[in-house]
This record gives C-alpha cells, sequence and structure tokens, in this order.
C-alpha cells in the first residue's frame, strides 16, 4: 500500500517553477577598444565613444570646457562617472547635434551612461538606481491654435 501512495504523491499534476533567470549583460567593444552608445534628450542626440585613458573630454572636435561653458553643464555631464567612481579613467569623444546647450549636455550624460554599462556591464545597477540610463522624454509642448502660446491665453475682454 505505501508504495502505490508514493507512486500516486509524486505524480499529482503540480507544475514545476522554473527558477527565475538572470540576464548577464556582456562587454560590447568595437574594433578600436571603445564602447558607443546614442544619448537623447528633448531634441539633441549625442552620440559617445569611450575608451580607457586619462580623462580628456572632446565635444564636436572641442573641449568640453569650450563648448559647455557654464560649469553647471559640465557637472551635469560628469554626473555618471561620479556616480561610478570612474573620474579621470576613460576618454570621452562624442558628437551632438539638435536642440540648444541644456539638451545637448543631457544628451551627452544619458550617452556617456549608456556606454559605461556596455564597457563595464557591473555598473548598470549604479546607474540605474541613479536614473542616468533613463531617457528624460519631456519635450516642449506645442503651440495651440488661436492662442499665443503653448498654455498662453489672449486677454478676456468682457466689454
Amino acid at each position: 500500500m505505501s508504495d502505490m501512495f508514493e507512486k500516486q504523491s509524486g505524480d499529482i499534476g503540480l507544475p514545476e517553477v522554473a527558477a527565475p533567470v538572470s540576464v548577464v549583460y556582456e562587454q560590447q567593444l568595437d574594433k578600436q577598444g571603445r564602447s558607443y552608445a546614442t544619448g537623447k534628450r528633448k531634441n539633441a542626440i549625442a552620440r559617445v565613444w569611450i575608451k580607457p585613458g586619462n580623462g580628456s573630454f572632446i565635444v564636436n572636435g572641442e573641449q568640453l570646457a569650450d563648448y559647455f561653458a557654464r560649469p553647471v553643464l559640465q557637472m551635469l555631464i560628469e554626473q555618471p562617472f561620479k556616480a561610478v567612481k570612474r573620474i579621470g579613467q576613460y576618454n570621452v569623444v562624442c558628437t551632438v547635434r539638435g536642440g540648444g546647450l541644456s539638451g545637448q549636455a543631457g544628451a551627452v550624460r544619458h550617452g556617456i551612461s549608456k556606454a559605461l554599462v556596455l564597457y563595464e556591464p557591473d555598473l548598470r545597477g549604479v546607474l540605474k538606481v541613479g536614473g542616468f540610463l533613463t531617457r528624460d522624454s519631456r519635450v516642449v509642448e506645442r503651440k495651440k491654435y488661436g492662442q499665443p502660446k503653448a498654455r498662453k491665453r489672449f486677454q478676456f475682454s468682457k466689454r
């Protein structure tokens, strides 16, 4: 009787639960040993290449301080490196098009973050928690027909 019970209890028809699969990210480099990523913010698009080096930063053929003269924009761009404690360890070359300086700085920051993850996949958690890998989807609201601006209205006249 016990043999029969064991056979039946082992085959009671419950589905087997699979162990959760963790995604393993791999390093992605080009032939020159660089990682490439595209960053976006508002209407600006930045193409970013990073490779190990002394910390030089070239934006559209100019130094970082020359292209982004405001210290706030320079600080914004360097945030991903500070978050992962890699200041001065990578050379960055990027081209950026469209938008204004603030949008371009945000696009470069987004591109640097994505390129860092492609070069060192272990940094993904820190950058993800800091919000560096999420594209900022806020864009300018469109102007409405019959009105001066997006939200502004013409002055109401009672008489």
